[in-house]
């Protein structure tokens, strides 16, 4: 208290010097008064962060090491590994090898996807075939291609479902589960396997067609004779 008492008198020295030297006190406070302003909001948006960081951490939603997805409030996607958790913010790093500091407030707001949480992922496939094909032959064919691919798991299982049927084609959603650590390769790769697949198969898949304009010729032109 002795401290406080001191700071009192050197405040009220202090504010009686500038005034005997010209100064306006009224300024001063103004002044003094939209710092105060200031450092409140400044204050309230890292005790939000703060207090949000505290809930991450118990949470335990991720760790250091995995892989999140977050959607921002104007639909921007971010997705990156997770390199340092603190109290104010979360810091990603991305594939394309950007670093990106988010604040605890927006995790805590937005649905966060954490991708790396359990050791296997499922790749959700969309192919389109023509209305014509034989659909068993199809499965059987994709099957076949999941099942000859080492990477790909046998539990679960692949699976081919018909999602939709289009004007002139068939929608299909081909889902096959692979290991976390092999989830971009496999992603890769299967599409390259499903196409020498359907090639070697006679499998179509529906092409656009482009449509042509046919402009009318020119007829002849005739002279008018006056």
């Amino acid at each position: 208290w002795r401290r406080g008492i001191f700071y009192f008198i050197f405040m009220i020295f202090a504010m009686a010097s500038l005034k005997e030297a010209g100064f306006k006190l009224s300024v001063f406070l103004g002044a003094a008064g939209i710092l105060t302003v200031a450092l409140g909001f400044a204050s309230q948006t890292s005790a939000s962060n703060l207090i949000s960081g505290i809930f991450l951490i118990g949470e335990g939603s991720f760790e250091i090491g995995d892989t999140i997805q977050i959607t921002l409030i104007r639909g921007h996607t971010i997705e990156g590994e997770v390199i340092s958790i603190d109290l104010l913010s979360v810091k990603l790093l991305t594939q394309d090898n950007v670093y990106v500091r988010l604040p605890n407030e927006q995790l805590i707001r937005a649905p966060v996807h954490n991708l790396s949480k359990f050791p296997i992922r499922r790749i959700p496939i969309t192919l389109a075939i023509n209305f014509h094909e034989d659909m068993i032959k199809v499965r059987e064919v994709l099957l076949d291609v999941a099942n000859k691919y080492p990477l790909v798991l046998a539990d679960p299982k692949p699976a081919v479902t018909v999602t939709a049927f289009r004007e002139s084609s068939i929608e299909l959603l081909f889902a096959v589960w692979c290991q976390q650590e092999n989830f971009l390769r496999v992603r890769d790769e299967m599409q390259e396997r499903i196409r020498s697949g359907f090639l070697d198969n006679h499998i179509e898949i529906p092409v656009p067609k482009m449509g042509f304009v046919d402009r009318p010729q020119a007829g002849p032109l005739y002279n008018e004779e006056i």
